[in-house]
């Protein structure tokens, strides 16, 4: 993450005397090629091969994903998030282009190199013979979203819904500098709270999830609210802000702006917490355990058809597989 960071800040100082980064197109494009590179050699390293066989190895769908969607527009996504940011806390880009440019470019660089690095040693694994159910390249998603079922619309639906309803209310009351900040912590916790009914929607059809929901202890529920949940949903809330500033100029003070970007995060956070629940309960099917924690990271929860002598062979304490086992006892 070091060396990327570093080349990210060489690419900076080069461009800033060829091109005008206080264009946002050009700083996002920019800052999305690099992370290409980042992502790319990063995950060759995680991967354990040469250049030349990446292809041969992995196929050129699976690179194809990892520089497009891991490099690209992931890179271009934390660049939001970074600007969006920093433009709340009175650092706005648009008036001094110069240091958010370079953290647009810094950061995200070094975040595309370690969920890289993550992927191709998830990818090394699996070609050193450990088996796995499926693999974190979005296949899994794909193939859900390709036969929606009404449980999942009508998730979807209700976080979109509930979000843009409490963005319209809150309009009425709060308004000018502080709206944003506002609407932020609102959609947030409506997105986290819907996240973490639809992940339990996604593991029971009828009224199985709720039996679910109630059987779990509070501090599981806790643990899942905050991460994924407020975590993943401000995160969304601030690339969409970011983009509707500097991709879109559009100033934040619009009611419909803000409903469209909380109906968005709120339909985003149900639709992935739903995809996990669905997960989680493919996976209870398969011989051995899965931490938990496993289940709720973005880029590695790739890592569940494994066996327990698998699980036992990675970095995972002792205490995470006491609290899975725990998880599975009070889910059963």
């Amino acid at each position: 993450m070091f060396v990327p960071g570093l080349v990210a800040f060489a690419v900076y100082r080069s461009a800033k005397h060829g091109m005008s980064l206080a264009e946002p197109v050009t700083l996002l494009l920019l800052s999305g090629l690099v992370s290409l590179v980042t992502a790319i050699c990063a995950y060759r390293v995680g991967r354990g091969v040469p250049f030349a066989q990446l292809a041969s190895a992995d196929g050129a769908r699976r690179i194809g994903w990892i520089l497009a969607w891991i490099g690209f527009v992931y890179g271009v996504q934390l660049s939001l998030l970074v600007l969006a940011l920093l433009w709340l806390v009175g650092y706005d880009y648009a008036k001094h282009p110069d240091g958010p440019a370079m953290m647009a470019m810094i950061i995200p660089s070094t975040a595309v190199a370690r969920d890289a690095f993550e992927i191709g040693y998830v990818r090394w694994l699996e070609a050193s013979g450990r088996p796995f159910v499926t693999f974190p390249d979005g296949a899994g998603l794909r193939a859900l979203l390709a036969r929606v079922t009404p449980a999942l619309a009508g998730w979807v639906a209700a976080g979109a819904v509930s979000c843009v309803g409490l963005s319209m209310l809150l309009a009425a009351v709060v308004s000018g500098d502080m709206a944003v900040l506002a609407q932020g912590a609102v959609v947030t916790m409506a997105a986290g709270t819907v996240g973490l009914l639809a992940f339990f929607a996604g593991q029971g059809a009828g009224a199985a999830w709720m039996t679910g929901l109630s059987s779990t202890r509070w501090t599981e529920l806790v643990k899942f609210w905050w991460w994924p949940g407020l975590a993943f949903a401000s995160t969304y809330y601030l690339v969409l802000v970011g983009g509707c500033l500097y991709v879109l100029k559009q100033p934040m003070s619009s009611p419909g702006l803000f409903a469209g970007v909380a109906g968005l995060v709120g339909g985003v956070m149900a639709l992935y917490c739903y995809y996990l629940g669905h997960r989680r309960e493919i996976e209870n099917r398969q011989p051995g355990g899965v931490p938990s924690a496993l289940l709720r990271c973005p880029f590695v929860m790739g890592i569940l058809g494994k066996s327990r002598e698998a699980i036992a062979g990675t970095a995972l304490t002792e205490s995470a597989a006491v609290f899975d086992k725990n998880s599975q006892r009070a889910s059963s």
